[in-house]
């Protein structure tokens, strides 16, 4: 037979009220009865009836997270950090795949809707603005990560891409390379837009014009990697560096390199956006720039703890800083 809570608070020697609180994680409960009748709770093989416990608190104890894809790395140190810090904090999180598709998205977003969720972090596709601001409306906090959705007003955290995209363009300016090429995700992803801007801005301060055919843009994916390093590298005049500011592209950077039989950096020199602890691994190891996905996570738990203990949504929008990590693959460019 089920174990009950009246079984629980017999084997803990406190009240039912008292276990009822303790397993709930309710202030009104020191820490040490708390611990106490948790430990009894495990040892007795007692599961909280979630079902009946969101009946009475109006609460699901549930978190939607949507991401676009787990290849991203960024993706999914952001995916286990947010699992981790919410279970401590007595929450599960149900993650879901869009695929950077607006009507898949649109359909993910319906179902956690369905299945009462409590607040919901979402990488946006950009496209389902009403269906969010439905769910802010119907008091489901919403916490956009990576992207912004323009014109909505909801809270965001974002990466400082126009930072690092500008300190990583500066670092091979500074090694002396003079035509840099770029990889960068679409002109209308926030990524995107903001990654090509700070290498324009470097470019520019440099006293360097850009280049359109050193700017490769596409969709997050190798395949894009390929066609944008094969474009570059087939140049008159190729680049002497590519920063590959799309991060599912760089495996594509990768294999273009291997198959021409380029020694990096000897005869090119890699910069990655984004970590990835393979990349550590690679030989040469590739230096990046980190967009700080662990503490992003962190931070947007803590915006949307805020907001679930009804804090009102302000529209803020929060930036985690970038961080060049110099590694092996870029060299000073030899003087001619």
């Amino acid at each position: 037979m089920a174990v009950t809570l009246r079984d629980v608070a017999r084997a803990a020697d406190v009240s039912i009220a008292t276990a009822s609180r303790a397993l709930a994680g309710s202030p009104l409960t020191n820490h040490a009865t708390q611990r106490h009748v948790v430990q009894v709770a495990a040892a007795i093989g007692y599961r909280t009836n979630t079902m009946a416990r969101a009946l009475k608190t109006k609460r699901s104890r549930l978190i939607g997270l949507t991401v676009h894809n787990l290849e991203n790395a960024s993706f999914r140190v952001l995916a286990a950090t947010v699992q981790t810090r919410m279970q401590t904090l007595g929450y599960q999180v149900i993650l879901s795949i869009s695929s950077d598709d607006a009507e898949q998205e649109r359909n993910i977003l319906q179902t956690l809707v369905d299945h009462g969720v409590d607040g919901l972090i979402a990488v946006p596709t950009g496209a389902n603005a009403a269906q969010l601001l439905a769910m802010e409306h119907a008091d489901i906090p919403v916490i956009c990560a990576v992207r912004r959705v323009e014109g909505a007003g909801l809270e965001s955290v974002l990466a400082a891409d126009m930072d690092g995209a500008y300190a990583g363009t500066q670092h091979l300016l500074t090694l002396g390379h003079r035509r840099i090429g770029l990889i960068v995700g679409p002109s209308e992803t926030t990524s995107g837009k903001e990654r090509l801007a700070g290498y324009k801005r470097a470019m520019q301060e440099a006293g360097l014009s850009v280049d359109p055919a050193l700017v490769q843009a596409g969709r997050y994916a190798p395949e894009t990697g390929v066609a944008a390093g094969n474009a570059l590298l087939a140049m008159a005049e190729p680049p002497t560096a590519v920063f590959v500011a799309n991060h599912e592209s760089s495996v594509g950077m990768l294999r273009v390199v291997s198959e021409r039989g380029l020694a990096v950096p000897d005869a090119l020199s890699l910069l990655f956006y984004e970590d990835s602890p393979w990349f550590e691994w690679q030989r040469p190891a590739i230096s990046v720039v980190d967009s700080g996905a662990v503490e992003m996570a962190h931070l947007i738990v803590d915006r949307l703890m805020q907001r679930l203990g009804g804090v009102a949504n302000s529209g803020r929008e929060y930036r985690v800083g970038a961080r060049l990590i110099e590694r092996a693959s870029c060299q000073a460019l030899a003087a001619t």
